[in-house]
Formats: structure tokens, sequence, C-alpha cells
């Protein structure tokens, strides 16, 4: 048996949206792009209303862990070391 020829499986995809509208002549904005690949996915977003300076946000959801829920900005938590302990104490 040999374990050279192992093959990965790797995908990646990418999305992109965006809109604006125009009242009375002013106009407000959204942006939307979202990319995945086996490292997880990240989204970025811009939107910006009549008069304010655009509003930039990125989120990442790794593959492994998960997004604070606390945190709007998108801060990444570990959660891998808090599953292995709750495993733990369930066996």
């Amino acid at each position: 048996m040999s374990s050279g020829n192992q093959q990965r499986s790797f995908f990646q995809s990418a999305s992109f949206s965006s809109s604006s509208q125009t009242i009375n002549g002013q106009t407000s904005s959204f942006k939307q792009s979202s990319y995945s690949d086996p490292a997880g996915t990240t989204i970025y977003r811009a939107q910006q209303q009549p008069g304010q300076t655009p509003v930039e946000e990125r989120i990442e959801y790794p593959r492994t862990g998960r997004v604070a829920q606390a945190d709007t900005r998108g801060r990444i938590e570990d959660v891998t070391e808090t599953e292995k302990e709750s495993s733990r104490e369930t066996k």
C-alpha cells in the first residue's frame, strides 16, 4: 500500500452583489462580496447613506471555530480547546 498518491479535494467560490438607489437626487449604495475556500469564508460589506462616510465590514467564518457573537466587527473565537474539554466531560 502506497500513501504517496493522496488526493486532496479543493474548492473555492466567490460571489458579488451590489445595489444602489437614488431618492430625491441622493444615492445610497450597498456592496457585498463573499469568498470561500477550505480555510473558511470571508465576507466584505460596504454601504453608504447620503451625506455619510462609507461603512465597511469584514467578517471571517473560519473552517474551525466560529465568529464571536458579541462583536459585530467579526472577531474570530477559537473554540478548539473548549470543545475538547466539553467532549471529555461527556465521556
